[in-house]
């Protein structure tokens, strides 16, 4: 069911992309670059006891208030009680909505998790919803993270973020 789900998302991504005539400028897309810090939830919290992430983010926004784009980076969750540490590497697509130019926005990540440093699992669904606030140079948010990996491994993780918005020339 969770590839299912997975592959329904990003039919539903490329019929987005797929728009003709598209104009890349610094006004509607840029790179964010940043860092992700959070404390383990659920079953991960038994085997970690803090994450430090980087967060990667290609977007293009459709109109003033619809950004879109691809999303990636990586999690670092420390080890803890004979646990080696371990990370989530994110393939996702994104979806932000932003209320104003400046101020708070809701979005979600959706995609793969690809675990490193976990035996006989590879990954899995990966979900991660924020809500923050932005304005044209910097984004801070809270997020909640989720990878549904296989034989019913959660990889889950809550925490603060920030970006810094690198502008296309």
């Amino acid at each position: 069911m969770k590839k299912l789900f997975l592959v329904a998302v990003l039919f539903g991504f490329n019929s987005v992309f797929a728009q003709e005539d598209v104009e890349f400028t610094s006004d509607n897309s840029w790179l964010k670059a940043g860092i992700t810090t959070g404390i383990p939830v659920g079953d991960t919290s038994d085997a970690s006891s803090f994450s430090l992430g980087l967060d990667l983010r290609g977007q293009y926004l459709i109109n003033p208030n619809i950004g879109i784009g691809v999303a990636s980076g990586y999690n670092h969750f420390f080890g803890e009680d004979n646990v080696d540490d371990f990370g989530v590497i994110p393939a996702a697509g994104f979806f932000r909505y932003y209320f104003t130019p400046n101020g708070l926005f809701l979005g979600t990540d959706v995609g793969y998790g690809f675990l490193t440093n976990v035996e006989n699992n590879d990954g899995g669904l990966y979900v991660n919803p924020q809500i923050g606030y932005h304005n044209k140079d910097w984004n801070f948010y809270a997020y909640y993270q989720n990878t549904f990996a296989e034989y019913d491994v959660d990889v889950q993780n809550v925490g603060v973020g920030v970006t810094y918005n690198i502008r296309f020339k």
